[in-house]
């Protein structure tokens, strides 16, 4: 280093990782567009036709559409949907959400493969996950509504979402970024 620090603040001294994080197959990311004028705003979640959602690189049928309220510091984590496929598109209305998905499904190429995304209403967009990803997400200091489409219903008497302990992939993932 060029900077001669004090032994004390050498020992402690970590930086900042700014390389992108690994993929998992079949998530991304599509930012949505939001028109603001003086008077308001306005976005488009999805566009609908015959059912399938347009727009994204995959085929989508959307079967519901749900809407989730999150209190502030709020863990929901971890579930997955192994009884039937069903992959979800997530968009945080209002507030923030940090989301962490895991790859648990057994032959595919980036099993294993953990990543979070910071989801908010401030810069919405749609972060797919497909069956077979486990998700959990912690809200924000002011919470977060999450509006979501399914390409699955939910069946209240057989409901496909099985759970994981809430630190199954450690417990470092929920912490508070102090630095």
């Amino acid at each position: 280093m060029n900077v001669p620090l004090t032994p004390d603040a050498r020992g402690v001294l970590a930086f900042q990782d700014y390389s992108p994080r690994p993929a998992i197959d079949g998530v991304f990311f599509q930012p949505l567009k939001v028109f603001r004028d003086l008077h308001g705003s306005f976005m488009e979640y999805v566009r609908l036709t015959g059912g399938r959602v347009e727009g994204l690189p995959i085929d989508f049928e959307a079967r519901q559409v749900s809407l989730a309220a999150a209190a502030p510091g709020r863990i929901n984590a971890f579930h997955v949907h192994p009884r039937s496929i069903q992959d979800e598109c997530w968009c945080v209305i209002a507030g923030a959400m940090l989301v962490w998905l895991a790859d648990v499904r057994d032959g595919s190429p980036t099993a294993g493969v953990r990543r979070p995304f910071v989801l908010t209403g401030e810069a919405p967009g749609l972060l797919h996950i497909p069956a077979g990803v486990a998700h959990g997400y912690k809200a924000g200091p002011e919470g977060a509504m999450l509006l979501y489409v399914m390409n699955e219903q939910f069946n209240i008497n057989d409901p496909n979402e099985g759970r994981l302990p809430w630190d199954h992939f450690g417990p470092e993932l929920w912490e508070d970024d102090r630095g």
